[in-house]
């Protein structure tokens, strides 16, 4: 059974979100949201997996969005093995090669979505892979667990990582329409997520941050000679000095 501890989770959520904010000019939600979800079913977030950081992505959007659940997601044991304290926050192991390590991944996730207030953070894709490749192809196991947890919701969940105006990237994601475990088969996956995909990519590639939530602000700004003599222009003309280059108001 995974280990989970709620005062290591919410110190490490801490930690991610300023990592978030210290490596990206913002982390942003698509608008609209976080769709409508059934209270008393377990759920099931799978996205693509473009890179490292989407874990901490998958931390943060637990810790705003779903604070009265407990969350949990799988990872590759010998990773596991290394950074043992994730344990604390939720991970559990599996071996992502074989047949044991496919049939320990069902058994855990299951007996974990065996309550109604938990939920599960997977990368579907199972490798990293780009966010507008496509085929997206899913790995099997997410279909057999859903078969098995027939009360459990599947929610897509597409992210990616683009440069807009500022030095540093965005970190973009945006929820897709829920799918009930009985009619999640692998092409219904499959597809709803390459569909939620599809449309981040159009609304990134708009690059309008009013088509967004913000949920963290990070640093603007070059840095440097640089903003030093945007600073002092700024103060020249008797302005405040904002760093960003996208001058479109915060929500």
């Amino acid at each position: 059974m995974a280990q989970r501890s709620a005062l290591a989770t919410a110190f490490f959520t801490w930690v991610m979100q300023r990592q978030i904010a210290r490596s990206f000019n913002a982390l942003r939600l698509a608008r609209p949201g976080l769709p409508a979800l059934p209270a008393e079913a377990p759920l099931v977030v799978y996205s693509n997996h473009p890179a490292w950081w989407d874990p901490a992505v998958f931390l943060v959007l637990a810790g705003r969005l779903f604070a009265d659940r407990d969350s949990y997601g799988p990872m590759d044991a010998a990773a596991l093995g290394q950074y043992r304290i994730l344990r604390r926050f939720g991970i559990f192991g599996i071996d992502t090669v074989g047949y044991r390590g496919a049939a320990r991944f069902l058994r855990v996730a299951e007996g974990l979505l065996a309550s109604p207030d938990r939920m599960l953070w997977v990368t579907a894709q199972g490798g990293f892979a780009d966010p507008r490749a496509r085929p997206v192809t899913l790995r099997p196991g997410l279909a057999r667990l859903l078969a098995r947890v027939p009360n459990a919701v599947a929610v897509p969940l597409a992210i990616e990582y683009p440069f807009w105006q500022e030095k540093q990237p965005e970190a973009l994601c945006g929820f897709g329409t829920p799918i009930p475990a009985p009619e999640a088969s692998p092409d219904a996956l499959s597809t709803a997520l390459t569909h939620r995909m599809d449309t981040l990519a159009d609304t990134a590639t708009a690059r309008q941050p009013a088509d967004f939530d913000t949920l963290i602000a990070g640093r603007a700004g070059v840095g440097g000679v640089y903003d030093l003599g945007r600073r002092v222009n700024a103060a020249l003309r008797g302005r405040r000095f904002d760093a960003r280059h996208d001058q479109t108001p915060r929500r």
